[in-house]
């Protein structure tokens, strides 16, 4: 694919401090994507608050902010830069949680600054598991019984369907962070509440467990 030539400079979101289930796998990718993005002529502009990362050396982006990946700071960079486009990708849930916060503020649009890799579109439904299963389902494949719940109540009534054990997955959360298996009754209200407070949409994916079943997973990657 041929560089753009009607964009000139990006603004490349980090990943921030290191936390589990995000980690250094994003300073490879993040750094790579710099390095790519300058050698096809285009002006890198980086924001990411750890300064212990290869991305962050210095000469490595043209201009590199050590500020918190927030709106608010985030918006400053851009008055400052003026970036033509915003790549979240090699941010990992971080970068992806806020760029959809920058859009739904309108910051993005405000200063005319262009998603480019995933967009909003592909990340709303990568992240919103409801959305997810209903792709999943309209394609013809099968899925384990699921139901997308934002109260306990509603979790309980489902498991009253399906029994234990249930697995817990909170929308927009990085390396299932606040999800998890219940097993047991003991177990189920305080993980169904730490899974409703893991996810920031206050939403989880209550399914069925699968657990004993061979596994195979693929990964994909295209240009």
């Amino acid at each position: 694919m041929p560089a753009r030539k009607d964009i000139h400079s990006i603004l490349v979101i980090g990943s921030g401090p290191i936390v589990i289930g995000q980690a250094c796998e994003f300073d490879y990718s993040g750094t790579q994507a710099v390095q790519a993005l300058k050698e096809e002529g285009y002006r890198v502009i980086l924001v990411n608050p750890n300064p212990a990362t290869v991305m962050t050396t210095p000469g490595m982006a043209d201009a590199i902010y050590l500020e918190p990946l927030t709106c608010e700071y985030v918006e400053q960079v851009i008055v400052l830069e003026k970036p033509d486009a915003i790549l979240t990708t090699m941010g990992g849930q971080t970068g992806l949680n806020l760029t959809m916060e920058l859009h739904k503020r309108g910051i993005l649009e405000k200063y005319h600054v262009q998603i480019i890799g995933a967009g909003i579109a592909s990340i709303e439904l990568a992240e919103d598991r409801r959305r997810f299963k209903e792709v999943v389902t309209s394609l013809g494949l099968e899925s384990a019984r699921s139901v997308t719940v934002k109260s306990v109540g509603e979790a309980l009534s489902f498991k009253a369907l399906v029994g234990l054990p249930l697995i817990l997955r909170p929308s927009y959360t990085l390396g299932g962070m606040g999800g998890g298996v219940v097993r047991t009754e003991e177990e189920f209200l305080p993980a169904m509440k730490k899974a409703l407070e893991a996810s920031p949409v206050g939403e989880v994916l209550v399914e069925e467990s699968l657990i004993g079943w061979k596994e195979l997973e693929l990964e994909v990657m295209r240009d």
